[in-house]
């Protein structure tokens, strides 16, 4: 790679390299994971940085590689039987933090046990702002695919957190609201 591309790559990741971890940790739950996902997206990126010609295409295909080797990395893990982690799960929070962060705590957790499909979707649909097409272009599916897997979606993160259809809270855990 030429230094101008060069130069051009490295400006890239300096300016959306905080908003890909953010997405690469929707993608993954772990901080370390993200962290792992984004360096390999990134390298991947740098190698096919001179093909890829149009400069706003450049997060879609990040974003495509971001969900392809996430997809990769689950198929493997997912033969495991025990994965370990640095980190302790959390600790249930106080009931007195506010219903707004219960109902918060209990969207993330929710979305974060979703298919990797309806996450993929979710991320970039609605933390990404990404239109129904783009989604739709960065996963390989259709917009019809993209519209009922976010439906899905949506009902299970409703049912978990305890949301009815007017997004009203349910009463959980015998009366108190989360």
């Amino acid at each position: 790679m030429d230094d101008g591309a060069a130069s051009e790559f490295r400006g890239y990741v300096a300016a959306r390299s905080a908003a890909l971890l953010r997405t690469a940790y929707l993608l993954t739950g772990n901080h370390a994971d993200a962290e792992d996902l984004l360096q390999t997206a990134l390298a991947k990126t740098y190698l096919a940085w001179r093909t890829i010609r149009d400069p706003g295409a450049v997060d879609a295909y990040v974003h495509r590689v971001l969900v392809n080797t996430r997809t990769s990395w689950w198929r493997r893990r997912r033969h495991l039987t025990e994965i370990a982690t640095d980190e302790v799960p959390e600790r249930p929070r106080e009931t007195d933090l506010g219903e707004h962060v219960a109902v918060r705590d209990a969207l993330w957790t929710a979305v974060l046990a979703l298919p990797r499909k309806q996450r993929a979707v979710i991320v970039l649909r609605y933390y990404e702002d990404l239109s129904e097409a783009e989604t739709a272009r960065i996963l390989g599916i259709s917009v019809g695919t993209v519209k009922s897997t976010t439906a899905k979606a949506l009902a299970k993160l409703r049912e978990a957190v305890g949301l009815r259809d007017d997004s009203a809270p349910a009463e959980i855990n015998g009366g108190a609201h989360r």
